[in-house]
């Protein structure tokens, strides 16, 4: 099942959060947040916005790498996927979201470093 990891990272111990698939694959990725409360209010935005297909900005990379952020109704990019070596994989990263994010469990993992 598709789940959203939880864990601190890095020197600040920011709290961030990851989008795994139903293989385990990392599908987004969050920014840093100074609190856990914060970093949950992230995946929620998620769930909420990822309904809506105008909220995916799809870019492309300086070496054609394809990938895609999710943002909220303020702009704000609430999180960045993974690079893709084409445009339809990383369109079917966006469908991934669109499908997983809804009903994804939250768990939380151990610190990063």
């Amino acid at each position: 099942m598709a789940k959203f990891e939880v864990y601190q990272s890095g020197k600040k111990n920011e709290f961030r959060f990851r989008l795994k698939a139903d293989n385990g694959q990392t599908i987004l990725s969050s920014e840093g947040y100074t609190t856990k409360s914060s970093c949950l209010n992230g995946i929620e935005s998620v769930r909420k916005n990822s309904a809506d297909p105008k909220r995916f900005l799809k870019t492309k990379t300086p070496s054609n790498m394809f990938r895609f952020s999710i943002t909220a109704a303020n702009s704000q990019i609430i999180g960045t996927s993974q690079n893709y070596k084409s445009e339809s994989g990383r369109n079917n990263g966006i469908e991934s979201v669109i499908k997983n994010a809804g009903k994804a469990e939250i768990k939380e993992v151990a610190k990063k470093s």
